[in-house]
């Protein structure tokens, strides 16, 4: 007998398509339509329904980008359609949908008459069920652009409202009534799941060939002409193969609803809160009919969201998540980005994420949910163990675009040796259906073969594409044990991660970070929101720790709202798609003001704390909120001076000088030459007694690159721009500044390139090693990534980052792929390169993006071989055009500075030294400001004090170890309380780890290498 399997196959596609695809619906029949068109923004249903409706045709266009539209549909049941065996009433509705994914398009939300929420419209879930005889629905149509265009990364005007135009994008195609054919919906499910095994089987395979003959016999008993009255008997056929179980050995897959709703993206936030209400009203309707099936939905935002928009909807969610088929997970309060948020950030993303869960629901979530994040920090195990989670799952690692990851289920060991046990799906998807294919790759890349056999897979439609649907889940009941296939279990993140710890007893060990090889750009494109982002963190332990002096000192009301909701506008602005810079220009631009919004808050928490703590009178306070003392002001204290100067601050020797060789800047500790370019060409350090610059390198140099992805524009940085770039040596002008403070002497550098321009004042302090450097930069390039390179005379076989609450250490060589694929790296406040004995430390003030390479510079004088040092180079801007063509364009300040001789303790204080600088409030009482609380080593840095959550009144201190080293310290408080002891990070009462003694006011505490301890003081 020959091989006629091509010709079988090719018969069942095309009457998949052609007859049992139209099949589904017996009959269709059209209903009534009127609209509204919402002028504005969205409006609520009551608001909408209030508005007269004009008649409204099948096939008028609607919907101006971003606009809204509501349709009212009514009409009747056929009659005798209800009565009919095997079917089910729906209303069919196709708002103008196109190919694309799901959640790209035009959504819809269905209303009762009432005003009830019934389910989300999407592209592949388009249908509303009907009781009775009448149908009276509402459609709230959201006209969203497609801005993904298929990802084809064409610049677009459409992701911002005021140049997205007034057109009707839209034009509705489908408004019916429809009698559905459940044996022919059922059949086709059947054909889905066969098939999509049979072609994931090897070709000579008797399984494979077992199914393809009965999908055969199935085709030859349908009749074309009566694919609904055959259906049941072409279902018959293939009973037998679908009841065929699976192999003993089969791997296991715990299959999750899941429905990744990014926060903010190619969409405003305002239309996320839509995208969740359709989606988690759909998941709802699901729950209904099918009680096996869980959901799993992280990001409290988005609960939180529901709970303000849409009360009647969140209620709903409530019952669910307390019969079980609803499940909060993550415990954070939006999917952040874990490489930029500081090391408190993402602390207070766990607190108020797990404080709402469990505030709302009675659960707290112990997984977390990060499926999508670009890569994943070191400090991030210890965070989760302390926020009393005990898994990690994500699935980005797949994205990786030279190694491939080895482990799918792993212990992620953390900077402070925290493990957490750790899932990475190898279906490689977080948006699966659970086809053939995908459960076979599932299969095939499990890593763990032989010693463990269990892995999860999250499906359903993301971003609005509606969640799970009822064709995902007729799958998994198809697949539950089926020959051929991996095993399908409906089940929950818990259920998983408990069945995949309990096998698997010793898994290996993956130490440090989980660095993303892509979307290396993420770290650089929109400035703007990232120099917000950092200057919130600050100010918000500046408004907590003064808010809290204020409460003790002087009796005040802990402002505890205007904190609360601070923290939740930063922390939501910290979503994967925000921070990183890859979201419209629609999203950056409310992130701007969302954060001059926090700034102004905090700013008036922030006096009205201290005036409260001086009182009145003629004399200037000097705060230092960081947590080392700082021009004669102690840390998290404050001094008065009469002239607003800090007490210390009188001049000794600072210089400035004009040689042959340029501009020289000295004082006791360093020489600084600048040439008249603008370049240093030495940094003298006088106490070390050597040079930090090569021989024949200039340091301080800009380099203009050329930016241009292969795709992934806002995302991605390319190798080939390391060696497409010109060097910035041309300045208009090098000259002194002039009416600098007293005991500060400095040059101003002026360049013009392209069509931009750059001011750069570099200023010496007396008796300081800190070079500090200003740019202010007017900046209108295209597709191009300035950086700014310091040539070190300095051979660092590896280079630190500062991270969330330490650091962490990486190669400055390409040795390995791996090496050679980590060339842009994350670094919050420093970064520190050094030899023996001898560095240098390179501090920002808003700069998250580095490479820091071996460099071989010219032969010296002397040596006849050229000599290894280090090139440190922040990436300072970029210029993506998608999808926000107007990414980073106008006026940029940024702060950095040099210090030399540095070693890493130094690094850590330059780095707070530069993002907590001394603030000066005039007008206030000579009353000095003492610290509630001190550390007597340097080493444990006091990152937080507040107020604790509950209300009570007690006193949070968050310390960590920062110089990666076992230390003793003591912890002395300046306040009265009656007890203290170590918490969780949601300031629950843990077993001591860390206190190791308690008298009077002091607490002496042992900390590892990077440790962090949360205290809790009790007043009362």
């Amino acid at each position: 007998m020959h091989d006629d399997s091509a010709l079988v196959e090719a018969r069942l596609n095309r009457f998949v398509r052609e007859r049992l695809q139209p099949a589904i619906y017996r009959a269709t029949s059209p209903l009534t339509v009127t609209a509204w068109m919402a002028p504005g923004e969205p409006v609520s249903f009551a608001e909408a329904v209030s508005h007269p409706f004009t008649p409204f045709e099948v096939g008028e266009a609607w919907g101006r980008p971003w606009g809204t539209v509501w349709f009212h549909l009514t009409g009747i049941v056929p009659p005798g359609w209800g009565d009919a065996a095997d079917t089910r009433i729906e209303v069919v509705i196709d708002l103008g949908f196109t190919t694309a994914v799901p959640g790209f398009q035009a959504e819809g939300t269905a209303y009762s008459p009432d005003g009830r929420l019934i389910k989300g419209v999407e592209s592949l879930n388009r249908t509303v069920s009907v009781t009775g005889s009448t149908i009276d629905l509402y459609v709230e149509a959201a006209a969203n652009p497609n801005i993904a265009a298929d990802f084809s990364f064409t610049p677009t005007r459409l992701g911002d409202i005021d140049t997205a135009g007034s057109a009707p994008i839209y034009s509705l195609r489908q408004a019916d009534v429809a009698q559905r054919d459940t044996q022919a919906w059922q059949l086709v499910q059947d054909v889905f799941a066969l098939d999509g095994l049979r072609l994931e089987l090897p070709a000579a395979s008797p399984r494979r060939a077992n199914i393809l003959r009965a999908l055969e016999r199935c085709l030859d008993l349908l009749d074309p002409d009566d694919v609904g009255g055959t259906a049941a008997a072409g279902r018959a056929e293939l009973a037998e193969v679908l009841a065929s179980p699976a192999n003993a050995s089969s791997h296991r897959v715990h299959a999750v609803g899941h429905a990744h709703i990014d926060s903010a993206w190619l969409w405003p936030v305002r239309e996320t809160v839509r995208k969740v209400a359709r989606t988690f009203s759909n998941v709802l309707d699901l729950i209904d009919r099918h009680p096996d099936f869980v959901f799993a939905a992280s990001s409290a935002q988005q609960y939180a969201w529901l709970k303000d928009h849409y009360p009647q909807l969140f209620e709903r969610v409530k019952r669910a998540v307390a019969a079980g088929n609803f499940v909060p997970v993550g415990g954070m309060w939006v999917e952040s980005d874990t490489n930029m948020p500081g090391g408190e950030a993402l602390a207070r993303q766990f607190l108020a994420g797990k404080q709402f869960f469990m505030r709302e629901f009675g659960v707290e979530p112990l997984e977390v949910w990060l499926p999508d994040s670009f890569g994943y920090s070191a400090a991030l195990p210890q965070i989760v163990r302390a926020a009393g989670s005990r898994w990690f799952l994500t699935q980005k690692l797949s994205w990786n675009d030279t190694n491939l990851f080895p482990h799918h289920s792993f212990l992620w060991e953390g900077l402070d040796g925290s493990r957490v046990f750790t899932h990475f799906p190898p279906v490689a998807d977080y948006n699966a259906q659970l086809s053939g294919l995908e459960l076979a790759r599932a299969e095939r890349l499990f890593a763990e073969k032989g010693v463990a056999n269990t892995s999860l897979v999250p499906f359903g439609w993301g971003d609005g594409g509606g969640g799970p649907t009822e064709e995902m889940i007729a799958a998994a009941h198809r697949t539950r044990s089926l020959e051929g296939s991996p095993t399908v279990e409906l089940s929950s993140p818990r259920r998983f991660f408990e069945a995949a710890e309990a096998e698997y007893a010793a898994p290996p060990v993956w130490s440090g970070e989980l660095y993303l090889e892509f979307h290396r750009g993420t770290l650089t494109s929109q400035a703007h929101t990232k120099q917000g982002n950092r200057r919130s963190e600050h100010l918000l332990r500046e408004a907590e720790l003064w808010a809290t002096t204020a409460f003790i000192r002087a009796g005040t009301e802990y402002p505890r709202a205007a904190l609360e909701n601070a923290w939740q506008t930063v922390l939501l602005q910290q979503f994967h798609d925000i921070l990183p810079g890859s979201s419209i220009a629609w999203v950056h631009r409310q992130a701007e003001r969302e954060y001059a919004r926090v700034v102004g808050v905090l700013e008036g928490v922030i006096e009205a704390s201290v005036r409260a703590l001086c009182g009145p009178g003629d004399a200037a306070v000097v705060l230092n909120a960081g947590p080392y003392a700082s021009a004669g002001v102690p840390a998290l204290g404050g001094s008065v001076h009469a002239d607003a100067t800090p007490a210390d601050a009188t001049p000794t020797e600072v210089t400035i000088s004009r040689t042959p060789e340029g501009w020289v800047l000295a004082n006791r500790h360093v020489v600084v030459t600048i040439d008249m370019d603008g370049l240093f060409t030495s940094v003298y350090d006088r106490q070390h007694n050597r040079e930090v610059v090569p021989i024949g390198a200039r340091a301080n140099l800009l380099t203009l690159h050329r930016d241009t992805p292969t795709e992934w524009d806002a995302w991605d940085i390319d190798t080939p721009h390391a060696r497409l770039f010109e060097a910035l040596t041309d300045a208009d002008s090098v000259e002194k500044l002039e009416q600098l403070p007293v005991g500060r002497v400095g040059v101003r550098v002026i360049r013009r390139f392209g069509a931009s321009s750059l001011t750069e004042e570099v200023t010496l302090a007396d008796d300081s090693t800190a070079i500090d450097l200003t740019f202010t930069i007017d900046w209108h390039e295209r597709q191009k990534l300035l950086r700014l390179n310091f040539a070190l005379d300095v051979k660092a076989d590896q280079a630190a980052s500062e991270i969330q609450f330490g650091h962490i250490f990486r190669p400055t060589h390409a040795n390995t792929s791996w090496d050679a694929a980590r060339f842009e790296t994350v670094a919050h406040r420093w970064v520190h390169v050094g030899e023996p004995g001898f560095g240098v430390a390179v501090a920002n003030d808003s700069t998250y993006g580095h490479t820091i390479m071996r460099t071989v510079f010219s032969a010296s004088k002397t040596d006849a071989a050229p000599r290894a040092g280090t090139t440190v180079s922040l990436s300072l801007l970029r210029a993506p055009l998608y999808p926000d063509p107007s990414a980073d364009q106008g006026r940029h300040e940024l702060r950095l500075t040099v210090r030399v001789g540095a070693n890493i303790p130094d690094a850590i204080s330059e780095g707070y030294r530069l993002n907590l600088r001394l603030r000066t409030l005039t007008g206030m009482g000579a009353t000095p400001i003492e610290p509630l609380v001190t550390a007597n080593n340097p080493a444990v840095v006091i990152e937080a004090v507040k107020l604790a959550e509950d209300g009570s009144g007690d006193v949070i201190v968050r310390v960590y170890e920062a110089h990666g080293t076992r230390v003793h310290a003591r912890v002395i408080r300046s306040f009265s309380a009656v007890e203290a002891y170590e918490t969780d990070l949601l300031e629950r009462r843990v077993a001591p780890a860390a206190l190791i003694a308690t008298e009077d006011a002091a607490l002496t505490l042992e900390l590892r290498p990077f440790q962090l301890l949360t205290l809790r003081y009790r007043l009362t």
